[in-house]
């Protein structure tokens, strides 16, 4: 356990609420038992397994890999074992670990918000081309996610990435997961401030940070200037929000406690302004409420979010100014939130004449040779590099006006649209049954598929529709806050047969409607049913919204066999 900055002594001045039974915070004594994720952490910090790595399971090959470095400790590397192929969704929940295990890994890359030059665009294709069978893919927190890595090709994989800036550390585990960060930053005309220097401070100083290794369960952080709020900061642990006070100026609000999962929970947000160069000490003072006052006797109750939910806003604010900042925070009221998300697809103009340009690969699916292909376009352009989004799309960034027209068609032609239909710009699906040990059902492709009947179906859909699609109930493509959320089950059909199917959630948002969808009682939908529920759904939306309503808003009043598919209204021309 790492030397903590609570003292008895500072106590005294701060009431900490005690609960009812020990839940393992650290802070105040709870260090027994451990359950077993504990006590794997407790036994060797998990940043120790890179050296074994580099030095002895690289060389030796897979079976020479400690179990509890296998599923634990190589998270903090950013590496998974991935699901072995040919196991049904019905297996996912009754085999144990061992038993779902391939022998080949999963490897996420941190972007961390950052700016991606040609040459690293490149080292991450010629990555996905040369070691993991050509894949990969974008993810919702700005990662490029790997599969079909071998043990023995992880030491030269990192010496590539670190040449180019890039690395996988504390990608994964009870860790500071990969920053979301504005994909726009810095170059918005209408951005408020501009926080990669905050990011890039927190990642300096704190990643890799054995007082930070070691957090009860994941956390989340984002960070954007934007007002649009263009990294989901509701579901985050931690976001710092661009907001301008009257007198201070610009900088950010401090939002807390968010996370989706199977109890989702909005953040709180503290209304505050903290200056940019202060936000790296805001970070270490929540991130250290965490590690000290977390939930660990259990690891479902682990999330930052609960402890937030027991103590409050105004306790968990006094505890980090009183404890960890050592100051008072200034007052300032939270920022207007924005209807709807801005995922910066299309042609934007930049606030010094260049262009940025959004493109839509399909549900973040990517690979090696098109990464490659994509850095070739930047380079030939003479673009300033790319930037990934939390809503698995790319931005490149610095476009010369006179060198626009030819970019979009070169992206075009390697699968990257600048003006991609609603459905292929507003879907986003997790990894699913594909790797994912977690997974019960098909999410990529299913999601593809549905994208292509969808923009047949509805070619010229003049409305803005989400679908989030995620393979289990974990909800890493954020089902509770689309539009149309579906979270993979098993259900069962029209002849009793146990098929893969999913649970929908409708009308779920963020930004000024933030809200988590609705479900229909006992409501489910078949995969291969999907097409045509999605279409009834979408119909009598267009039939019976009123002017200017928002699919959520319409979800919101409408009546229950409208959402059901039950009844299908007479469809309008759109």
């Amino acid at each position: 356990m790492p030397d903590l900055r609570y003292k008895p002594e500072s106590a005294q001045r701060t009431e900490i609420p005690r609960p009812k039974r020990g839940e393992g915070q650290w802070a105040l004594g709870f260090t027994e038992p451990l359950n077993k994720n504990e006590q794997s952490k407790k036994d060797d910090d998990p940043l120790n397994v890179r050296d074994r790595i580099l030095h002895i399971y690289s060389k030796r090959g897979f079976d020479s890999i400690d179990p509890a470095d296998l599923r634990g400790r190589f998270r903090w590397m950013g590496l998974y074992t991935q699901r072995k192929p040919g196991i049904d969704g019905g297996k996912t929940a009754v085999l144990e670990e061992e038993e779902l295990d391939d022998r080949y890994f999963m490897m996420r890359v941190r972007t961390d918000g950052a700016l991606l030059s040609a040459a690293a665009v490149r080292a991450l294709g010629e990555i996905g081309r040369d070691h993991a069978r050509d894949t990969a893919d974008v993810t919702d927190r700005e990662n490029i996610q790997y599969h079909w890595i071998e043990i023995e090709d992880v030491p030269a994989i990192w010496e590539k990435l670190e040449s180019a800036g890039l690395s996988t550390l504390e990608a994964c585990g009870d860790s500071p997961r990969p920053f979301l960060g504005s994909p726009v930053a810095g170059v918005a005309k209408d951005e408020i401030i501009d926080g990669t220097s905050a990011l890039e401070e927190i990642k300096r100083r704190f990643l890799g940070d054995p007082r930070f290794s070691n957090f009860p369960r994941k956390f989340k952080t984002a960070l954007t200037g934007h007002p649009s709020h263009d990294v989901a900061p509701e579901v985050n642990d931690v976001a710092f929000v661009g907001t301008v006070h009257p007198e201070l100026g610009p900088g950010f609000d401090l939002w807390v406690g968010g996370g989706l999962s199977t109890n989702p929970h909005l953040t709180e947000k503290l209304g505050v302004w903290i200056p940019l160069d202060e936000v790296p000490d805001a970070w270490e003072g929540v991130a250290g409420i965490f590690r000290d006052y977390g939930y660990r006797r259990l690891r479902s109750k682990a999330r930052l979010k609960f402890l937030v939910a027991d103590w409050g806003r105004a306790k968990f604010r006094e505890v980090l100014e009183n404890e960890y900042l050592g100051r008072p925070l200034v007052d300032n009221a939270s920022p207007e939130s924005p209807l709807g998300h801005r995922d910066h697809i299309g042609v934007h103009e930049q606030k010094d004449g260049n262009l940025y340009v959004g493109v839509a690969p399909t549900v973040g699916r990517v690979s090696g040779t098109l990464l490659v292909q994509l850095a070739d376009v930047i380079e030939q352009h003479g673009a300033a590099g790319a930037r990934l989004t939390p809503y698995q799309k790319i931005v490149i960034l610095g476009v010369a006006p006179d060198r626009l027209d030819s970019l979009v068609a070169s992206l075009d032609r390697i699968g990257l649209s600048a003006h991609p239909s609603n459905w292929r710009r507003n879907t986003m699906a997790c990894t699913g049954i594909e790797f994912c040990k977690l997974a019960i059902v098909d999410t990529k492709q299913r999601s593809a598929d549905l994208i292509a009947e969808l923009e047949r179906r509805f070619p010229e859909l003049d409305a803005q529709i989400t679908v989030n699609v995620n393979g289990c109930p974990n909800a890493c493509a954020r089902t509770q806050v689309a539009d149309i959320g579906l979270k993979g089950q098993l259900v069962m059909d029209e002849n009793g047969d146990q098929v893969e199917g999913f649970q929908v959630h409708l009308g779920g948002a963020t930004g000024l409607e933030a809200n988590f969808g609705r479900k229909l009682r006992a409501h489910k939908v078949t995969s291969a049913g999907l097409d045509d529920y999605v279409t009834a759904v979408v119909t009598n939306y267009l039939a019976d919204r009123r002017d200017g309503e928002h699919f959520a808003a319409w979800v919101a009043r409408a009546d229950e066999e409208l959402l059901r598919g039950d009844n299908v209204l007479e469809a309008v021309a759109v």
